[in-house]
């Protein structure tokens, strides 16, 4: 199913997140094709909505994201679902002897890949936002500025986030409520 077919199936309550794709989206003016289509793809990911992650992998390709960029953006959301778990909990506890602690994570990946470093700095945010880890929200953000990304790329990429996020929650709600039938039987 295409991430188009998708969001046109969202139930009727959910027509904020299809304007909302569809202009972010098709009206896009801040990210590269590249930079969309990954926070589009790591979002997915990160959703963890099995339907929303294949539309979007398959949208992906079909604009011509190339397969050094998809592997970049799957290595980004791996990374970051190991280091958000990670670092969350050194933010959670009130213990700061973990916050001494070597995390002895490997980590090689962060400088492995073969995309531009903005761009997979950008995907570790999305999902780092997305599991809610200020210390790797915080690290990425300031390195993206670091590297030249202005606050409204940022904020751009933020956004699909955002109704990509939802997107996927409303996906996973509707497969687990009872339609209206269902509640009257």
């Amino acid at each position: 199913m295409s991430m188009e077919d998708l969001t046109g199936s969202l139930p009727a309550y959910a027509k904020d997140l299809k304007l909302n794709y569809s202009s972010l989206v098709k009206q896009n003016t801040e990210l590269t094709p590249q930079q969309l289509w990954g926070t589009i793809i790591a979002s997915a990911i990160a959703t963890r909505n099995p339907e929303l992650t294949a539309a979007a992998f398959a949208e992906a390709q079909a604009a011509g994201m190339s397969a050094d960029a998809i592997d970049a953006v799957k290595a980004a959301a791996a990374i970051m679902g190991m280091n958000n778990i990670y670092y969350r909990f050194h933010h959670l506890t009130k213990n700061e002897k973990y916050a001494t602690l070597p995390s002895r994570l490997r980590m090689n990946v962060l400088r492995g890949h073969k995309v531009d470093h903005v761009d997979f700095e950008l995907w570790c945010l999305v999902v780092s936002a997305i599991n809610a880890c200020d210390k790797c929200v915080d690290s990425h953000e300031r390195v993206l500025r670091e590297k030249g990304a202005t606050e409204e790329l940022i904020n751009a990429a933020i956004r699909v986030t955002s109704v990509i996020h939802a997107i996927g929650v409303v996906l996973d709600s509707e497969k687990a409520a009872p339609t209206p039938a269902e509640e009257t039987a």
